[in-house]
């Protein structure tokens, strides 16, 4: 009863308008750490190219090698995840519809990632994860120029 009253007085109460750009008005976004996961999915893709099957018949080193690459392969594929997340959080979070006018390919940038990132899940290929580099770059670009800034890009690697 009591319960009711009070929730009855609060919907009563004049509510303010609110405005928030994302899910919570943090204002904290920065395309790094889209970047660093997409780094990390390259540099496991190059360390997997470059494991070498070990011969028939050692058991020990064919356990070794096969523990290694799993994990590469884990890795890999946690972190190409982890650039979609964090590309989907600027994609539908930070960048807005008067966005457009100044990146017309905006939509068409962040799908061909996610895309990306995908496909560094599902295969071992370089060539898409560099590609996924060079989208993730451009994104950068994008989200600087957006702020009136000029950040230089810069790799761990």
């Amino acid at each position: 009863m009591l319960r009711s009253a009070f929730n009855a007085f609060v919907r009563a109460l004049p509510a303010s308008t609110v405005e928030a750009h994302c899910d919570g008005p943090c204002g904290v976004y920065d395309p790094a750490s889209a970047r660093v996961a997409a780094e990390a999915v390259l540099s496991m893709t190059k360390k997997l190219k470059a494991l070498e099957a070990p011969d028939a018949g050692d058991a020990a080193t064919l356990a070794a090698y096969n523990n290694t690459f799993g994990r590469f392969v884990a890795i890999k594929e946690e972190e190409a995840q982890k650039t979609k997340k964090e590309l989907l959080i600027l994609w539908t979070d930070y960048f807005k519809p008067d966005h457009l006018a100044t990146f017309p390919d905006l939509h068409d940038t962040f799908w061909k990632a996610t895309k990306l990132c995908s496909a560094c899940k599902v295969h071992i290929d370089q060539g898409k994860a560099e590609e996924l580099m060079s989208t993730v770059e451009k994104i950068h670009g994008m989200f600087w120029r957006s702020k009136g800034r000029d950040e230089v890009w810069v790799t761990a690697s």
